[in-house]
């Protein structure tokens, strides 16, 4: 494990940028978040947030579902780990990571 956390406010900024939430798809009007992994083996722990590097940019409706609602653990990882796959995909293609 890491000890150190990586922190990158230019991958946090970014996701003001994206066009779509890239869990749902719904458009940007404000309201799409670097949400980190909620994950123990992503860095999350209590009261520290996971690495910058495993954000998804998503909308605060699919953070708030990821976060807090009850639906099944596996069904608000598979949203959050698909939305970081397109998250990252975007960051290296738009060249903010290299």
């Amino acid at each position: 494990m890491i000890d150190t956390k990586y922190r990158n406010p230019k991958i946090l900024r970014a996701a003001q940028y994206v066009e779509n939430c890239f869990a749902c798809g719904c458009p940007n009007t404000g309201n799409i978040v670097a949400a980190h992994s909620n994950q123990l083996r992503d860095g999350k722990g209590m009261g520290t947030k996971a690495h910058d590097f495993r954000v998804a940019f998503i909308c605060s409706d699919c953070h708030t579902f990821v976060d807090s609602s009850k639906a099944a653990k596996e069904e608000k990882e598979e949203l959050w780990e698909r939305a970081h796959r397109l998250t990252i995909a975007y960051l290296i293609l738009n060249g903010i990571l290299k």
